[in-house]
């Protein structure tokens, strides 16, 4: 079964994000659930991301890793979905956004939440700059229209959603009201609380008090 869609995750991970684009695109996949500290290392899956990381998904043979790739894999394996725009001119946005938020908004949220602040010297080579920057940028961009792309959702919108979601509930982007409006767009998609709730039922049970 060469086509069939395999998909590594845990559900404590970024794993979150490609699950619910794979619920986006209707796509039927197994689940493989991977514990960080044995199976993600083990031989096995090293053979398909040697970084030890998930998610990751195989589709036709073939291997996917990070997540803004996979959004963007699986929106064009699955058009029927309609997840990505179908002309080139539609396109800019799309892809211009996805890897935004996939470059420098993933650079700039990690290196501030580890307290480090390039100097003015240093942003200049750094690839955003700042992040205030980078946060003024992506308010910005969430305020132009009512999904990132335009006017209507797409899987840039499965990658820059998460990342504001997240950043916002764990206090590394702030709550500003452009990025909570746009949030709320998101998060009562069906494909949006299906995948939430696949992912949750795969959480640790606490254990039974003694």
């Amino acid at each position: 079964m060469a086509d069939k869609l395999v998909f590594y995750t845990n559900p404590m991970s970024r794993g979150r994000i490609a699950r619910w684009m794979l619920e986006e695109a209707g796509a039927e996949y197994e689940t493989v659930t991977l514990g960080y500290d044995d199976t993600m290392k083990g031989a096995g899956y090293l053979a398909i991301n040697p970084m030890g990381k998930v998610p990751a998904i195989v589709h036709h043979g073939k291997v996917v890793t990070e997540c803004a790739a996979i959004c963007a894999y699986l929106a064009d394996a699955f058009p029927d979905a309609g997840l990505a725009p179908e002309t080139l001119a539609e396109r800019a946005d799309y892809y211009r956004w996805l890897f935004f938020a996939a470059g420098p908004l993933e650079q700039a949220v990690t290196n501030n939440h580890a307290k480090f602040v390039p100097s003015a010297e240093q942003g200049r080579s750094f690839g955003y700059g700042s992040y205030d920057q980078t946060v003024d940028t992506l308010e910005k961009a969430v305020s132009a229209n009512p999904y990132i792309a335009g006017d209507r959702f797409t899987a840039a919108d499965v990658y820059v959603g998460s990342a504001l979601i997240w950043g916002t509930q764990f206090g590394t982007l702030p709550k500003r009201e452009a990025f909570l409006d746009y949030i709320g767009r998101l998060v009562g998609r069906d494909a949006y609380i299906r995948g939430n709730e696949l992912d949750d039922a795969l959480m640790p049970k606490e254990a039974p008090a003694a």
